[in-house]
C-alpha cells in the first residue's frame, strides 16, 4: 500500500465508524420481497434474473414491493422484452462482498439467464481494502459464468456524495469509492462479466434533488432512487441477454463510445454515468499490449412503465425453491 493509500485507509477507518453513527438504526420493518413473476399475460418461457448484492440491490428503505429496485428491473424487463420474468432476489442487507457466496450458491440452484450484483459500498464503510473486495467479488462473477451466467455488475457508488458523511471523511470515501469502482470493473470484465458504472447515478442526480431520491436516512435511495439506478442498469441487462435494440448493435463514437484497454475505461466509467464495459476482441485478439480489451458504451434509457408487483407462482413454469 502507498503512503497516501495507508493514510486514507486509516483516516477512513476512524470516520467511517461516525457516519454509521450518523446514518442510524436499521429500519425495524423487513425490505419487501420482490420474488417473484413478472409480466402478467405475457408469453413464456420466462427470462430468469438472480438479484445478488447488498441494501441497495435488496431496496432497503421502501414501504412496498413495487417501489424495490427487483420489481422495477424485473417490470421493465418484461416490459421491453413481452415476456414473462422470474426473479428471485437474495440481496442481504448490509452484506459485504465477502459475504455474497452464500447468494451466489442459491442462485445458481435456479439456473438464472442472468445475475445483477449491486455491492461494494458496505466494504467502503467497513474500511475493506479494495484488492481484498475485488478479490471475492472476481470469485464469484467466475462461479456464475462458469455455469453459463450472464453477469452485470453495478459498481460501487460514489459515497462523497451523502450527506451524512461530512468533510474530511466525503472527500476520503469519494477517493476510497471510486477506486474500488475503478478495480471492480477490471476484475468483472476479466472474470467475464460486464459492468455499469452506478458512482454518478448516486452523484450529480442525486446532489441536484436529495429530498427526492434519497430516503430517509438520507444513504440509501429512495424509491424514486432506486428507480433512477434500474433506468441505467436496465439497458445493459439486456444486452447480457442478447435483446439490446437495434439502434445500439453498433459502437457509436459521438456518444463516447469506444474500444479501448480495459483500465484507461475503467477509469473513464468512474466519472461518466451508467458506462458498460464488457470484454470484447480486436482482430480476434481478446488481450492487447495494454491488457484486455473492452467495449465502452453509454446506452440509452427508455422510458417505462410503473413497476408491478410479483406473483407468487407461474402455472407455466416450475422454479426449484
Amino acid at each position: 500500500m502507498t503512503a497516501v493509500g495507508a493514510g486514507l485507509y486509516g483516516l477512513l477507518r476512524v470516520e467511517a465508524k461516525v457516519a454509521r453513527r450518523i446514518i442510524g438504526v436499521r429500519l425495524e420493518e423487513p425490505v419487501p420481497d420482490a420474488t417473484g413473476w413478472y409480466g402478467r399475460g405475457r408469453p413464456g418461457p420466462a427470462h430468469r434474473v438472480a438479484l445478488i448484492g447488498d441494501s441497495s440491490a435488496a431496496g432497503y428503505g421502501v414501504a412496498t414491493v413495487e417501489d424495490t429496485p427487483g420489481a422495477a428491473l424485473a417490470s421493465g424487463l418484461s416490459q421491453r422484452t413481452g415476456r414473462r420474468v422470474y426473479l428471485r432476489s437474495f440481496a442481504v442487507v448490509g452484506a459485504q462482498t465477502s459475504e455474497i457466496s452464500p447468494q451466489v450458491d442459491s442462485a445458481l440452484l435456479i439456473e438464472p439467464d442472468v445475475a445483477v450484483i449491486l455491492v461494494g459500498a458496505n466494504d467502503v464503510t467497513h474500511t475493506v481494502l479494495p484488492k481484498e473486495s475485488v478479490r471475492h467479488l472476481s470469485e464469484q462473477v467466475r462461479r456464475l459464468r462458469d455455469a453459463g451466467v450472464e453477469v452485470v455488475v453495478g459498481t460501487c457508488p460514489d459515497l462523497g456524495t451523502l450527506k451524512p458523511i461530512a468533510p474530511p471523511l466525503k472527500q476520503v470515501a469519494r477517493t476510497w469509492s471510486r477506486r474500488l469502482a475503478a478495480a471492480q470493473t477490471i476484475a468483472v470484465v476479466e472474470a467475464g462479466g460486464r459492468t455499469v458504472s452506478v458512482g454518478s447515478i448516486l452523484g450529480p442526480e442525486f446532489e441536484a434533488a436529495p429530498a427526492i431520491l434519497f430516503g430517509p436516512d438520507q444513504f440509501h435511495p429512495s424509491a424514486d432512487g432506486y428507480r433512477s439506478l434500474v433506468a441505467v442498469m436496465l439497458p445493459s441487462v439486456l444486452a447480457a441477454l442478447g435483446l439490446e435494440p437495434d439502434d445500439e448493435e453498433h459502437l457509436e463514437a459521438l456518444r463516447g463510445e469506444a474500444v479501448m484497454p480495459v483500465a484507461r475505461a475503467a477509469v473513464a466509467a468512474v466519472r461518466q454515468p451508467g458506462t458498460e464495459l464488457g470484454g470484447t476482441e480486436v482482430r480476434g485478439d481478446r488481450l492487447g499490449v495494454r491488457g484486455r480489451w473492452v467495449e465502452l458504451r453509454h446506452r440509452r434509457r427508455r422510458p417505462q412503465e410503473a413497476a408491478e408487483g410479483p406473483q407468487a407462482s407461474e402455472s407455466a413454469e416450475h422454479v426449484p425453491s
